[in-house]
């Protein structure tokens, strides 16, 4: 069973609510800057938690306090729920850090 893909409409309400979140074709990332090193480590760590337990998995960049995330649906074909749900996760995530 795959998931279903996104229409551009939807895409465009996800990221009305994802502020923080850009697009580029049938991607969506954020970067987030940790306060420190270790705090950006953690938040990857918990990021990642989230991600296995969703069984939805992010691309992520480490650039010292620097965490870029992105998100698009390999096996759909670009973005889907999946995404939209894992980017507010995120930044749910990174509001704490």
């Amino acid at each position: 069973m795959s998931t279903a893909l996104l229409s551009e409409e939807e895409i465009a309400k996800a990221l009305t609510d994802l502020p923080e979140w850009t697009r580029t074709g049938d991607s969506i990332s954020r970067t987030v800057q940790a306060p420190s090193f270790l705090a950006g480590i953690e938040l990857v760590r918990k990021v990642a938690e989230a991600a296995e337990a969703a069984d939805h998995h992010p691309d992520i960049d480490i650039r010292w306090r620097r965490i870029t995330f992105t998100l698009s649906t390999h096996s759909a074909g670009g973005l889907t729920g999946l995404d939209a749900a894992l980017a507010r996760e995120i930044d749910r995530l990174a509001a704490q850090s």
